[in-house]
């Protein structure tokens, strides 16, 4: 039970609902502490999470009863102002709204020609050489695309440490490289063979693996992996 005569700021750290969230996730938080984010403050003799009880406890702490009120309605309570009415007004309409939201379908790599066609977009009418990554869950589905770097029209300097640490970031578990020849040379040079390996060994202690490097020049591409060259 919280101290009704201490302030949010002179509470234990953990009893704190921002500083609760942040640090052990938004699951372990109570319906109270949820509104009292929304709300912010509380008033002069009342914190926000007790606001948010008392708010609750009008409505026999029943949420969807919460869902039903107006703005005037909120505005009944002592400590709500029209503000903080509107913020949990809208809070409450942007949960409605995802319960109704169709998810998004990640695109999924089965093949290269799959990663051909997710990197391709990133080079039309492109003259510098580029290396980009895209990244990939579990399921292979692609997580995001990045630009690492933009050469010259020969070449381009790859950070294997940037791309380890995009990697990371995405919570990937593997991962595809590509890059353009605007010299229209389809095939591997000496350097993008190195490079390959050099990202994979790098990759691989992070236990990300990569499954491809794809080249483009001339509206089609070179696979590595097609090429058996991902050993």
């Amino acid at each position: 039970m919280y101290n009704q005569h201490v302030a949010i700021h002179h509470w234990a750290q953990d009893d704190r609902p921002r500083e609760k969230l942040i640090n052990h996730g938004k699951k372990t938080l109570s319906d109270a502490e949820l509104i009292a984010i929304i709300l912010g403050s509380g008033s002069r003799n009342e914190s926000a999470v007790q606001l948010s009880q008392r708010i609750l406890a009008s409505l026999s702490n029943n949420l969807f009863n919460l869902s039903r009120l107006s703005l005037a309605d909120l505005s009944k309570f002592k400590g709500v102002g029209h503000a903080k009415a509107a913020g949990l007004l809208a809070a409450l309409e942007l949960g409605s709204r995802v319960k109704n939201a169709i998810p998004i379908e990640k695109a999924k790599i089965r093949t290269s020609n799959d990663a051909y066609l997710q990197l391709v977009s990133q080079f039309v009418d492109q003259h510098v050489e580029e290396f980009h990554i895209l990244l990939l869950n579990q399921a292979s589905e692609v997580i995001s695309k990045h630009l690492v770097s933009r050469g010259g029209i020969t070449s381009t300097v790859v950070d294997v440490r940037v791309l380890a640490r995009l990697a990371i970031e995405g919570k990937a578990t593997a991962a595809i490289i590509g890059h353009n020849h605007p010299s229209g040379q389809l095939h591997p040079s000496e350097a993008d063979i190195e490079i390959t390996c050099k990202v994979k060994k790098g990759l691989e202690l992070l236990d990300i693996k990569l499954l491809d490097h794809i080249i483009l020049a001339n509206n089609t591409f070179f696979s590595f992996s097609d090429n058996h060259m991902m050993q």
